[in-house]
């Protein structure tokens, strides 16, 4: 089962990175949790699809990124993408690279949780904070 959850999250990062939010809504569970670091404008704890849109909202706002896994760790109902978050600062033009961490939990073929740790220094930097 857990191969499945691996490319259940791939399909998230491609459809990121397509800008395609509804595919990447239709794999997450209604009561969906996210969490990222409040270091970070977007960072918070957000539970459910409207909050979520708000983080998705408030981080589309801050910057233009994509995140390259380099590798995926498979850990059954977990799967850990490490890699990088690479874009702009929309506010200066910027341009980051900052090494990132997530994991995501997947349950009945639902994501229920996310969690992004990315160098919230590096990127705060790039934010000009």
């Amino acid at each position: 089962m857990s191969q499945e959850n691996v490319i259940l999250v791939r399909s998230a990062y491609e459809a990121f990175r397509r800008g395609d939010i509804q595919a990447i809504f239709s794999i997450l569970d209604p009561q969906i949790e996210v969490y990222q670091s409040d270091q970070v404008p977007w960072g918070g704890r957000y539970r459910g699809h409207a909050e979520v849109g708000n983080f998705f909202s408030k981080l589309t706002q801050a910057i233009e990124s994509k995140v390259d896994p380099d590798h995926f760790v498979d850990a059954d109902d977990h799967v850990v993408a490490v890699g990088y978050t690479r874009g702009r600062v929309r506010a200066t033009g910027h341009e980051f690279e900052v090494p990132a961490v997530h994991i995501w939990t997947i349950r009945g073929g639902k994501v229920i949780r996310f969690e992004a740790y990315i160098d919230n220094p590096k990127m705060r930097s790039a934010l000009g904070l």
